[in-house]
C-alpha cells in the first residue's frame, strides 16, 4: 500500500519484524565467530610444529627433526631404569642417528623424587655419567593442566599419559605418532620398530633421488 504522495508506508506486520531481527542477530553471530576463529591462533597439526626450550632455557623448533624418525622420552636421573635406559637409548641413537634419527630427552619431575635437578644440571649429569648424546630439553611436566603442548601432543595422540619415567614415542618423518611404549616394554622392540621406521626413510630418499 502506498501513502499520498507515492511513499510506501512502513509495515505494520509484526511477523516480518520479528524476521528481520532474527535474520540480522544470525548474520552478527556469523560474522562474530568467523572474525575469531580467525584471530584465534592455530593449534600445531603435528609434533615438529611446535617449539620449546633447550636445557638452557633458549627456544628451539622441533622443525628441525622433521624428515626424520624421533624417539621422544620423558626422562630422569634418579630412577631405578635409569642407567639402562640411557645406555640403550645412546647406543640407538649412535647407531641410527642423527642423520635420519633423533632420541629426544625431555626431563620431568613428576614422579617423585627422581628427577629433581635443574635442565643444565640433568643434562650435564647423563653426558658426564653415561656418555650421552642426544639432545637434552627443559625439564616439563607432562601431565595435568601445565602439561608441555608439545609433549601433550604425543600422550593426546595415544589416548595415554605417561605413569611412569621413560615412557616411548616414536614420530614419523611427518611428525605423527606411529608408536608408544611403557616404562617395562622390552627394549628389543623399541630397537626393531625404530630401526625398521628409519630404513623406510632412507629407502624412500634413494628413490627420490
Amino acid at each position: 500500500m502506498e501513502a499520498l504522495g507515492g511513499y510506501p508506508t512502513k509495515s505494520t506486520n509484526p511477523k516480518a519484524r520479528t524476521l528481520t531481527v532474527v535474520v540480522s542477530m544470525t548474520v552478527g553471530v556469523g560474522c562474530l565467530l568467523l572474525l575469531q576463529s580467525q584471530l584465534k591462533p592455530r593449534k600445531p597439526a603435528d609434533f615438529y610444529a611446535f617449539t620449546v626450550r633447550d636445557a638452557k632455557g633458549r627456544p628451539v623448533s622441533l622443525e628441525k627433526y622433521r624428515g626424520k624418525a624421533s624417539l621422544v622420552v620423558n626422562v630422569a636421573s634418579r630412577s631405578e631404569q635409569t642407567e639402562a635406559n640411557y645406555v640403550s637409548l645412546q647406543e640407538l641413537h649412535r647407531q641410527l642417528g642423527p642423520s635420519h634419527f633423533n632420541v629426544l630427552a625431555f626431563p620431568c619431575g613428576q614422579f617423585g623424587d627422581t628427577e629433581t635437578g635443574t635442565s643444565r644440571d640433568i643434562e650435564a649429569f647423563a653426558r658426564s655419567t653415561y656418555g650421552v648424546t642426544f639432545p637434552f630439553f627443559s625439564k616439563i611436566k607432562i601431565m595435568g593442566s601445565e602439561a608441555d603442548p608439545a609433549f601433550k601432543f604425543l600422550t593426546d595422540s595415544v589416548q595415554k599419559t605417561p605413569k611412569w619415567n621413560f615412557w616411548k614415542f616414536l614420530v614419523n618423518p611427518e611428525g605423527r605418532v606411529v608408536r608408544f611404549w611403557r616404562t617395562e616394554d622390552p627394549a628389543d622392540s623399541v630397537r626393531q620398530e625404530v630401526t625398521a621406521l628409519v630404513r623406510e626413510i632412507i629407502l624412500k630418499k634413494r628413490v627420490e633421488l
